[in-house]
C-alpha cells in the first residue's frame, strides 16, 4: 500500500501546461520580433487568424506586415507547434513512474488446482524518477527554444523574400518605363529612315536597343514572379489572397547601426547558442544518471502470491485433501560481470566532451558570424548610399548633357544609346544595392538573435558584377 501511494503521489506531479508550452515561444516572439504568434488548435482560433490575415491583406504590405501574416498563416509553423505539443506529451510520459506489471496464472490438472498472482515493480525506475523527470523537463525547455528558433527563421525568410519581391518589382517598373521610351525612339527612327534623315545603321541601333530592353524586361518579370511566389508561400496564401499589394519601391535607407557591443549581444541572445548550452547541461545530468546506475542496470521487485488445492477422488467430484498458500517477494537485477558499467560511463563522458567542444566552437562561430554580418551590413549600406548620392546624380547629368549635345548635332546616335544602356544598368544596380542592404540588415538581426543563415549569401557581389558587366558590354 505504501508503494502504491508513493507511485500515485509521483504520478500526480506530471501535468500538461495550459498553453501547450507556447508561453516561451510567444515571449521570445514578442520580445525579439514585436509580433504575435499563436498555436491554432480549434476552429474558432483558425477563424480568428483568417480574419486578422484578411485585415492585414487589405492594405499595402510592408515587411513587418508580411512577417505577421506568415506567423499567423504558415502551416509549416503550425506543424512545428504541434511537434512542441508532442514533446510536452513525451515530457509528461517520461515524468511518470514506471507502471507495475500484473500477472495471473491458473493451472488445473487431475485432482489439483494452482493459482499464482504476481506484481512486478521497477524499483530502479522509481529511485531514479526525480532525475529522469528533470531530464524530461530540460528536453522540453530545449524543444521550446527550438520552436522559437523556427519562428525567428520564418520571420527572417519572409523579410528576405519581401525585399527581393519589392526590389524585383521596382526593377520591372523601371525597365517598363525605359522600354516605352525606347519604343517611341524606335518608331521615330523608323519614320526618320523613311524620310532619309536617318541611315540604316542608326535605325538598326535604335531597334536593337528597343529589342534588348524587351528581353531584359521579360527576364525581370520572370524573376519578380518567382520572388513574389516565394513570399506567397512563406505567408501561406492561396486563392484570391495571392493578389496582395506591395509598394512600388524599397524603403529609404535608414541610419546605419554602429558596431558597439554587438558581439556580446549575440553571445547573450542567440537562441541556437542557448540550445547548445542546454544540450550540454542535459548531457551533464544524463551523465550523472548513468554514473549512478553504472553497477545496477535493472532492479525489479516482484511480489508473489500462490494458492494450491489438492482433490481426492474423481476429478471434479472429490473432496479437498490439502490446501496451501504462499506469499513472498523476489528481487531481480543484472550483475555487470564484464565491464561494471564502464562502457556506458565512458560513452556518457565522451558525449559530454563532444557537446562541450561543440558549444565552444559555436560560441566562436557566433562571434565570427556577427562580425561578418556587420561587415556585409555596413558595406552594402555604403554601396547603396554611393549609388544614391554619387552614381545616379552623375548619370542624370551625363544623360541630360548627352541629349543636349545630340540636339546640337555634336554627338551621334550611337553615343546616346551607349549612355542610355549605362544609365539603365546604373539604375538597376542601385535598386539591387538597396535590396542587398535590406537583406544584410535582416542577416545582421539573425546573427544577433538566431533564426538561420541567409539563403542569399554573396548576392550583393553578384549583383554588382552583373551591373558592371551590363554597362561594360556595350
Amino acid at each position: 500500500m505504501i508503494a502504491a501511494a508513493a507511485i500515485s503521489s509521483l504520478a500526480g506531479c506530471a501535468n500538461f501546461s495550459p498553453d501547450g508550452g507556447m508561453f516561451t515561444v510567444q515571449a521570445i516572439s514578442s520580445d525579439v520580433l514585436a509580433k504575435d504568434v499563436t498555436r491554432i488548435s480549434t476552429e474558432d482560433e483558425a477563424r480568428a487568424a483568417r480574419e486578422r490575415v484578411r485585415t492585414l491583406l487589405s492594405q499595402t504590405l510592408d515587411a513587418e506586415t508580411s512577417v505577421q501574416i506568415a506567423l499567423l498563416n504558415n502551416s509549416g509553423l503550425q506543424a512545428a507547434f504541434a511537434e512542441l505539443g508532442a514533446m510536452e506529451a513525451q515530457k509528461v510520459s517520461d515524468s511518470l513512474p514506471p507502471s507495475p506489471t500484473l500477472s495471473l496464472a491458473r493451472l488445473v490438472t487431475s485432482g489439483e488446482l494452482e493459482i499464482e498472482r504476481q506484481v512486478l515493480v521497477n524499483v530502479l525506475g522509481l529511485l531514479t524518477l526525480p532525475r529522469r523527470r528533470e531530464l524530461a523537463e530540460g528536453r522540453f525547455e530545449q524543444a521550446q527554444l527550438e520552436a522559437a528558433e523556427t519562428v525567428l527563421r520564418l520571420a527572417a525568410d519572409t523579410r528576405r523574400a519581401y525585399h527581393r519581391a519589392v526590389a524585383s518589382a521596382q526593377a520591372v517598373a523601371f525597365l517598363d518605363e525605359a522600354k516605352r521610351t525606347a519604343e517611341t525612339s524606335s518608331e521615330l527612327a523608323k519614320k526618320l529612315g523613311e524620310t532619309g534623315a536617318l541611315n540604316k545603321i542608326g535605325q538598326a541601333r535604335e531597334h536593337a536597343f528597343y529589342a534588348e530592353l524587351g528581353a531584359q524586361l521579360a527576364s525581370a518579370r520572370l524573376r519578380n514572379a518567382s520572388d513574389r511566389e516565394r513570399l506567397t508561400r512563406l505567408m501561406g496564401l492561396w486563392g484570391g489572397d495571392i493578389n496582395y499589394r506591395l509598394p512600388g519601391k524599397l524603403k529609404p535607407l535608414p541610419s546605419v547601426r554602429s558596431a558597439g557591443e554587438i558581439e556580446a549581444e549575440a553571445a547573450s541572445k542567440r537562441i541556437d547558442l542557448e540550445i547548445a548550452r542546454m544540450d550540454l547541461d542535459l548531457l551533464a545530468k544524463s551523465y550523472g544518471l548513468t554514473h549512478a546506475t553504472r553497477l545496477v542496470n535493472v532492479l525489479e521487485l516482484r511480489g508473489m502470491s500462490k494458492f494450491e488445492r489438492t482433490y481426492e477422488g474423481a476429478a471434479g467430484g472429490g473432496i479437498d485433501k490439502d490446501k496451501a498458500k504462499w506469499r513472498g517477494i523476489e528481487v531481480e537485477f543484472q550483475i555487470p560481470l564484464y565491464d561494471f558499467g564502464k562502457a556506458r560511463t565512458r560513452e556518457a563522458e565522451e558525449r559530454y566532451m563532444q557537446a562541450a567542444h561543440r558549444l565552444a566552437e559555436k560560441a566562436v562561430n557566433v562571434r565570427s558570424e556577427v562580425r561578418q554580418a556587420y561587415t556585409s551590413y555596413r558595406g552594402t549600406y555604403d554601396i547603396a548610399v554611393h549609388y544614391q548620392n554619387e552614381v545616379l546624380p552623375l548619370r542624370k547629368i551625363i544623360s541630360e548633357e548627352t541629349l543636349l549635345h545630340y540636339n546640337g548635332m555634336l554627338f551621334d546616335l550611337s553615343q546616346i544609346l551607349i549612355d542610355a544602356r549605362e544609365r539603365i544598368a546604373s539604375n538597376i544596380a542601385a535598386i539591387e544595392a538597396k535590396r542587398d542592404f535590406w537583406l544584410a540588415a535582416t542577416d545582421l538581426h539573425v546573427a544577433v538573435v538566431g533564426g538561420g543563415v541567409s539563403d542569399g549569401a554573396g548576392e550583393s557581389s553578384r549583383a554588382v558584377a552583373s551591373a558592371a558587366g551590363s554597362g561594360g558590354g556595350h
